[in-house]
């Protein structure tokens, strides 16, 4: 009979938020799937675990992947932890859980911190509807299409990044967005969080006095709705200006209204209106 495979959250910064069946599913499973092994060590040594910890993380998951499996499909019982908060969320795990259900392994959540719905709670910004974007890529041309992508986006948007990039991100992000409101949090539960307020001019210039340390999740204001306004050719332009005329106005501001509706020029408007 095949094991289970916990999807288990870890603190994202404060050792107190680790859940109490966090803790129990940690000792009772057969071993433990890490990010990083040496970061998972300090935990479970904090709260006297000894268990078995596999590394799986990017550079390794397709090799490594095939060994859990295996391993579940065995017997076993897997949890799979990330450094900080929520497994397979702009993690890894992602694709370990997805391999599970293809061999019909049960998969079970043991909810824990999650640094981008943490953040966006002390944020104060609409939080009703929400996108969450993960990392911007390194890559030049997969960066500006991902800008590209979402600078209509009227919902709240959440990036993580690291340190070393956050300048770039925030130049980037001003270029192709536009100038925004962004809401900056960094170090997320530990001694030194702090919540920045700014645009991005600000926080570009913030930011240049202050190299950036930790780890940082952005929460950027989504673009303002425009509703799409109809496209009007002369024809339905020179429809309006008549419609204005019968109700009274001369020709001359029914296509001058006209014109302030439809985008087109008031002569052409005026001259399709006296023609007819």
């Amino acid at each position: 009979m095949a094991g289970k495979i916990f999807v288990v959250g870890t603190p994202i910064g404060n050792l107190e938020d680790f859940s109490p069946r966090a803790q129990r599913i940690l000792e009772q499973v057969d071993f433990i799937a890490a990010e990083d092994t040496r970061v998972t060590s300090k935990l479970l040594n904090h709260f006297g675990i000894k268990k078995e910890t596999v590394s799986y993380y990017e550079h390794n998951k397709a090799q490594k992947g095939e060994y859990l499996i295996r391993r579940v499909l065995e017997g076993e019982d897997l949890a799979i932890v990330s450094d900080a908060g929520m497994p397979a969320i702009s993690d890894p795990g992602e694709d370990l859980v997805r391999e599970a259900h293809k061999f019909g392994i049960k998969v079970e959540s043991v909810p824990g911190p999650s640094a981008l719905i943490t953040a966006l709670s002390i944020s104060g910004f609409p939080s009703g509807r929400f996108c969450f974007e993960g990392f911007l890529s390194v890559n030049r041309i997969s960066r500006i299409n991902h800008l590209e992508c979402i600078k209509n986006e009227t919902r709240t948007l959440i990036f993580y990044e690291a340190p070393h990039k956050l300048l770039k991100t925030l130049n980037d992000m001003r270029e192709y967005l536009g100038e925004r409101d962004i809401c900056i949090i960094k170090e997320l539960t530990k001694i030194h969080e702090t919540v920045f307020h700014f645009n991005f001019t600000e926080a570009i210039d913030y930011f240049t006095d202050n190299p950036p340390r930790g780890e940082y999740v952005l929460i950027i204001r989504g673009a303002e709705f425009r509703a799409e306004l109809p496209e009007f050719d002369l024809s339905s332009a020179a429809e309006i200006a008549r419609k204005l005329a019968k109700e009274g106005m001369s020709a001359s501001a029914a296509a001058k209204e006209a014109a302030s509706i439809s985008g087109l020029k008031k002569g052409d408007i005026y001259k399709a209106l006296i023609e007819n």
